[in-house]
């Protein structure tokens, strides 16, 4: 049997089932791709008769608690990782998926937004870089080439050879 802390019996008062069976099917909804009536007939299976409309309570209610709480103990992503995003429909309607993925192609954090823009795309920022498994961030840029004027190289290549252009060149240039 487990043990559950004080601070977390308090989250399953007033509950028919056992915490135990809770986090068990809620942790079958989470950990693996299943429906909310596959777990039903899960808990079934082993004499326990819950709705399916029930599982659907407890995930809503116990998911971003466990979230909250197992985050801190998730192993330390590499160093590389990656943003994508991209358009998805969910319910019919098209929403915008922002994903952090590392180099070996895990999700590591992610959030659908109603719009494109900068504050969706802080806000995301601001949760993937929060969490103490993810790592500093190490930002890469690629440095453009200088803009030189045509003038400017005329200059340049006479100080160079140490001599002057042709009449004919060094009239287009001035």
């Amino acid at each position: 049997m487990l043990l559950l802390a004080s601070s977390v019996c308090g989250l399953f008062k007033w509950r028919q089932f056992e915490p135990e069976v809770i986090l068990l099917a809620v942790g079958w909804y989470l950990r693996f791709s299943l429906s909310y009536r596959d777990v039903e007939e899960l808990l079934a299976e082993r004499g326990l008769h819950a709705d399916h409309v029930t599982v659907w309570r407890w995930v809503q209610r116990y998911a971003p608690e466990l979230q909250r709480r197992l985050r801190e103990h998730l192993k330390p992503t590499n160093d590389s990782w990656r943003l994508d995003e991209t358009y998805v429909r969910v319910k019919g309607k098209w929403r915008y998926l922002y994903r952090a993925v590392d180099s070996s192609g895990a999700t590591l954090d992610f959030l659908l937004s109603a719009k494109q823009d900068a504050v969706a795309a802080k806000r995301f920022f601001v949760k993937a870089l929060d969490g103490a498994n993810h790592p500093a961030p190490r930002v890469i840029k690629h440095r453009r080439p200088r803009r030189v004027s045509s003038r400017r190289c005329a200059a340049q290549s006479r100080r160079q050879s140490g001599g002057g252009l042709p009449a004919s060149a060094s009239a287009v240039f001035e």
